[in-house]
């Protein structure tokens, strides 16, 4: 047994998840953290929702609540839709508790005594009409560097280098369109240079990671500066030095405290848990091994500016420094697990472009298998994807209902029609044992997909032992075998074995519907958790969080035998087929991008 940290996005609250969101942070992670424990691996799945910076002061100026008041909004909203979705958080929590407040400012300190921190003077840019800060991912110009249009003030998507909002060219507001202006203020600086030696080698290390971080990272490191850590805005975690922990307006901005979540989630789970330390092992172990899941636009913060602060908090950095008895020495990433873009007529998925399917209405009409299979199948896990209803219809309709809804009916229905339960098999032909070693076989194959994060070859693989095992009823035609019924009994039991088999196999990718077939072939108990909503309270403040029993479960990963004489019975349809013509329009509630 291994100890594995699954580290997930941090998604802003500001507004409800789409679909886009949980198909780069949300269905790889889960479906990774779920195998890890059914393979017998310790595993902390954690995140949060991110809620500083000036985005969730605009986000509350236009609802007419406080900032506060937004964030509690739409961090209940977010922790509905994960719970739905079904991810199995160990903690989600979020940014803005004392708990989270102590480990940010415990790590800027760290950084700050090591000498990774120094306080310089930059151009911020202010809003013209409201005189607030404007935060740079509100802000969109031409990158310098590359041309792209739609760049960010914080990073250009189209080549991956760091901005500053003041290097675009003809920058605006997203907020209003106006120009911003750019005035002289003194910020605290992440001293990125002195810990770009050390990263270079350990980027450099990283031999497994997916081509495109890779490319990103190296991008960065040829580009890398200082990046300022403080901001002028009054909505975030106080800087823990004399002269600025009581000034107004300078906090710490939000993508430094975010990143730092990871660490603080951790340490909150371990309070939880009823044992303050048990997070260390997790993070201080160099036997542990630590995974990053997200969109390509946060490569960034987790392949560069995360391990640099690691670094330096670590004193690991040209300046020397040490580590903290507070922190100890934290590990750097195993591996930033990194998705593209889900894309809609070719366009991001994105609210704030209009083209958006939110999880909440997906899982309202369709369920959260239907979603976790889509993405999970046809997702963005090495290229931007393009959704469309069509295709969404033609694969829960074929693949899913069709295929594994179909093997999982006629196989269940038959034995139950036939016997009443589980029947007993007689001798075996090599059909039948060709069959039954295709699905042992697969656990191996499987297994090695989803631990390589392979997800998409992962649920192929899985889908293809499902085909096999339709195939072979067909071959057997066993509603054909009524005046043999010991060779009849024998073809149910193989094939009620393989659905078996194979809803191992899927429980990772669909584990509602896994905990559905495990009932129906006479299993009791839960055989895949669910993540709960548990309120908890951390000093005067009470929120909303997911947590789950996952070790109480009865999923592993290896083939069940089945119990011979486990009664059965009749099956309801496991996926419901859609219509067609949802194809054409998609339903009324999900606008599509031009």
């Amino acid at each position: 047994m291994s100890h594995v940290l699954a580290a997930v996005a941090w998604p802003y609250a500001n507004g409800p998840r789409h679909i886009g969101h949980v198909s780069g942070f949300g269905v790889p992670s889960d479906v990774f953290a779920r195998y890890m424990r059914m393979a017998g691996h310790d595993v902390l799945m954690v995140s949060g929702s991110d809620e500083h910076g000036t985005a969730i002061q605009v986000k509350a100026d236009s609802e007419g609540l406080t900032p506060r008041e937004t964030a509690d909004k739409y961090h209940r909203q977010i922790v509905e839709d994960l719970q739905g979705l079904g991810l199995s958080y160990d903690l989600y929590t979020r940014t803005t508790t004392p708990n989270h407040y102590r480990v940010v400012q415990d790590i800027f300190t760290a950084l700050y005594d090591n000498g990774y921190v120094r306080a310089e003077t930059q151009m911020g840019a202010i809003s013209p009409s409201t005189g607030r800060t404007l935060p740079d991912r509100f802000i969109e110009g031409t990158c310098p560097l590359c041309g792209y249009h739609n760049a960010r003030g914080d990073q250009c998507d189209n080549c991956g280098n760091q901005l500053d909002p003041a290097d675009l060219i003809d920058p605006k507001s997203k907020i209003n369109g106006e120009t911003p202006e750019f005035v002289e203020t003194e910020h605290f600086f992440l001293d990125l240079p002195a810990l770009a030696p050390m990263l270079g080698q350990w980027i450099d290390s990283r031999e497994d990671w997916r081509p495109n971080v890779l490319k990103f990272s190296h991008n960065l490191l040829a580009e890398i500066r200082p990046r300022a850590i403080t901001r002028d805005l009054d909505w975030g975690v106080p800087v823990p030095l004399e002269g600025w922990r009581d000034a107004p307006m300078k906090r710490i901005y939000v993508w430094f405290d975010a990143v730092i979540g990871y660490l603080s989630a951790s340490v909150e789970w371990a309070k939880r848990s009823g044992d303050p330390e048990a997070w260390r092992t997790f993070w201080n172990s160099t036997a542990a091994r630590s995974y990053y899941f997200m969109g390509k636009d946060n490569i960034v913060f987790h392949s560069v500016i995360w391990p640099g602060i690691l670094l330096g908090a670590n004193g690991q950095g040209v300046h020397g420094g040490h580590v903290r008895e507070s922190l100890g020495e934290l590990q750097l990433p195993t591996e930033v697990v990194s998705s593209e873009f889900m894309t809609m007529k070719g366009s991001k998925v994105s609210s704030s472009r209009g083209a958006s399917i939110f999880v909440g209405d997906f899982l309202a009409e369709f369920g959260p298998d239907a979603l976790r299979y889509y993405i999970a199948v046809a997702g963005p896990e090495n290229q931007d994807t393009d959704f469309t209803w069509e295709e969404f219809v033609r694969r829960i309709n074929f693949e899913l209902a069709n295929e594994w809804g179909n093997l999982v009916n006629r196989s269940v229905s038959m034995a139950h029609k036939n016997v009443g339960a589980v029947p007993a098999a007689g001798e075996l032909t090599p059909a039948d044992q060709a069959l039954l070693d295709e699905s042992r076989a697969a656990f191996a194959v499987v297994g090695e997909h989803i631990a390589a994060r392979r997800f998409k070859a992962g649920i192929t693989e899985a889908m293809r032992i499902v085909g096999l095992a339709n195939k072979y009823l067909s071959d057997q035609e066993p509603w054909k075998l009524k005046d043999d019924p010991a060779r009849r009994d024998t073809v149910l039991h193989v094939a009620l074995q393989v659905v078996s088999d194979c809803n191992t196999l899927l429980t990772p990718y669909l584990p509602h519907s896994a905990q559905k077939v495990f009932e129906l072939l006479g299993g009791e108990g839960v055989w895949a958790a669910q993540p709960q909503i548990v309120d908890v309270t951390d000093e005067d403040l009470t929120y909303p969080t997911l947590q789950g029993d996952y070790a109480a479960q009865q999923a592993v990963w290896q083939p069940r035998p089945l119990q011979v004489g486990a009664p059965l019975s009749k099956p309801t349809p496991l996926f419901t087929k859609l219509d067609e013509a949802l194809g054409l329009t998609g339903p009324s509630w999900a606008p599509i991008a031009d």
